[in-house]
């Protein structure tokens, strides 16, 4: 049956068998004509998604019982209340109609989005992007924090400040003024800004404090950020750049050692760039430069005493005031040590006394010494180890050209490889030397000047290449070994420990394919010397020479005692063994060289 039924009131076919007066039939007409209107406004405002006012009947714990003028009340859950307490019966609140009837035949309501959509049309009817706002920041959430604003906004983390952030839990509960970015009306969100507003006051600030501000003025700055050149302050509308050279007089490896973040700062303007916007600070300006009268306060050659505050593979700093410090170079530690690392010397924050060689004020240097705090040995080196002088040292170090030695501690001296024998050619010390050896050794030359010592070995003893020519003339016979074999011919070593060489056309008067075949390392020969050049320290032998002069001997020798073949039959029963060898030798022309050789020395 439709709810549109049309009555005919003056019709008589209605319960003719009742009584009633016109006047009665009028007023239920009327009743009944506003309960048709009352039931069609119920209809259209019961749509979900519109908002109602109810009154509340009853509060449980996990609900709001709304009477919101339907056929049954409402529920709200009680987490939708920011305060719970407050709500009595009686008070009128609104609600968002979620459903009109649920599985459980309940109407359900809402009182949050109600009130976010009361607050998206407070948004949408007075507020446009670019609009500046006032919220209180409420919640962190992923990626920034949510604020209202009369409706929940989100306000991105690198929207939040224009300094560096450290915690955003930082801001929670604050108020702030901030300028809506964007309105997205289908997702019903809004994006706001207080970095924005923040960025507009500093450039205004920085506007007027540039057309104020002159150097030499002394200003507050907080610092923002610390890198290894400097520190950015902010003076409150602009960056200002304090230089790690402008902090202190002193040195410093880095801003860190004297400042830290959030740190506030009272600095001098030094310079100002109006154009570019920049201002240049310092710290140590504050402060009067200890560098103006060091030249009076230490004179080159003044005895200081300080503390080392820093060590560096150069040297060592001193700290000789405060803002003052000197280096100790490596080369001013020790006249005796060779120092290639300060910390075997010194130690960070060790007293020392040093010497001041040198000031540079300009440039804030000053070099100091502490080896001249001790008398320098190399200034009577000359007097305590005269050229000639014959010392004991010790081998420490060996080299491809020569050997070092100690004479006493921190004096060294260098034995050069061709000062170590006369007569034997040394390729490397160690064919001679071994470290830690205590040798005996003579002074060859002092360089006082370039503290270098040279010794040798050799000159202890006599030169024998002096009188080579004397103790060895041409045309005499040697006896030596075999030392070495090359492809050219043979080394051979004499009695007198000089070497002479036998060349490969020396070897012998007989054919020969190669060296090997004639002599072996070690062999004891006989030669005869051809050749001497003193000059290259030289000697050349044959031992060819030397067979062919003795063979030609012993062939004189038979010719002139044997002149018919009897005699020689005759007298041979009576020659003794040693001569009937040197016949049987000199007949025998077979015979190797190398063989002829070792008879040869035999019979000698």
């Amino acid at each position: 049956m439709s709810n549109n039924t049309e009555h005919n009131w003056n019709g008589s076919n209605i319960l003719d068998d009742i009584q009633y007066e016109q006047q009665d039939a009028d007023a239920f007409k009327t009743l009944m004509s506003e309960a048709s209107e009352s039931a069609e406004f119920d209809k259209l405002a019961a749509i979900p998604g519109s908002i109602l006012k109810g009154n509340v009947v009853e509060v449980t714990k996990d609900f709001v019982i709304v009477d919101v003028g339907l056929k049954s009340e409402g529920l709200v859950p009680t987490n939708e209340f920011f305060d719970i307490s407050e709500i009595e019966i009686g008070n009128e609140i609104e609600v968002y109609l979620d459903e009109l009837e649920n599985h459980a035949g309940q109407i359900v309501l809402s009182r949050e989005k109600a009130e976010r959509q009361r607050q998206w049309e407070y948004i949408i009817n007075n507020c446009e992007e670019g609009s500046i706002v006032k919220g209180r920041v409420i919640r962190k959430v992923k990626g920034g924090l949510m604020v209202d604003i009369g409706m929940e906004a989100f306000l991105p983390g690198s929207q939040v400040d224009n300094k560096r952030i450290k915690n955003l839990d930082d801001y929670l509960g604050k108020a702030f003024e901030f300028k809506i970015l964007k309105i997205n009306i289908e997702r019903k969100n809004v994006v706001i800004s207080r970095r924005e507003l923040l960025e507009v006051e500093r450039l205004a600030k920085k506007k007027e404090l540039l057309e104020t501000i002159q150097e030499g003025d002394i200003r507050k700055g907080v610092v923002k950020n610390i890198t290894d050149f400097g520190v950015f302050l902010d003076l409150d509308g602009i960056d200002g750049l304090l230089h790690i050279t402008d902090m202190t007089w002193k040195r410093i490896r880095h801003p860190s050692e004297i400042v830290e973040l959030g740190q506030e700062l009272e600095v001098v303007i030094i310079n100002i760039d109006r154009e570019k916007g920049r201002v240049a600070l310092g710290l140590k300006q504050k402060e009067q430069n200890p560098w103006e009268e060091i030249e009076e306060k230490y004179p080159q050659g003044t005895r200081v005493k300080g503390k080392i505050v820093n060590l560096l593979p150069y040297g060592a700093f001193i700290e000789l005031e405060p803002g003052i410090e000197g280096l100790i170079h490596i080369s001013e530690m020790s006249w005796i040590k060779n120092v290639t690392d300060p910390s075997k010397i010194v130690n960070k924050g060790d007293e020392v006394e040093a010497i001041v060689l040198s000031i540079q004020k300009d440039e804030g240097k000053i070099s100091l010494g502490i080896k001249q705090m001790e008398e320098n040995p190399w200034d009577n080196i000359e007097e305590k180890y005269p050229v000639n002088s014959n010392v004991k040292v010790e081998i420490r170090s060996l080299t491809n050209y020569g050997a070092f030695v100690e004479l006493e501690p921190g004096i060294d001296g260098l034995i050069h490889i061709s000062d170590l024998s006369w007569i034997k050619k040394v390729s490397h010390p160690s064919e001679i030397l071994t470290k830690g050896d205590i040798v005996e050794a003579i002074i060859l030359s002092v360089d006082k000047e370039s503290r270098k010592i040279t010794l040798g070995i050799k000159q202890l003893s006599h030169n024998p290449w002096e009188s080579i020519e004397k103790t060895m003339p041409e045309g005499s016979i040697v006896k030596g070994s075999i030392t070495k074999i090359t492809g050219f011919g043979a080394f051979v070593k004499m009695e007198n420990g000089i070497e002479g060489l036998i060349h490969v056309t020396e070897l012998s008067d007989k054919p020969f394919g190669k060296v090997e075949d004639v002599l072996a390392k070690d062999d004891e020969v006989i030669a005869k010397v051809v050749k001497i050049d003193p000059e290259h320290k030289k000697i050349a032998l044959s031992i060819k020479e030397y067979l062919l002069d003795n063979n030609q001997e012993n062939c004189d020798d038979i010719v002139i005692s044997t002149p018919t073949k009897e005699k020689v039959e005759t007298d041979s029963s009576e020659t003794s063994p040693e001569q009937s060898d040197e016949v049987i030798q000199e007949s025998n022309e077979d015979d190797s060289p190398k063989e002829t050789g070792h008879e040869e020395e035999g019979n000698k």
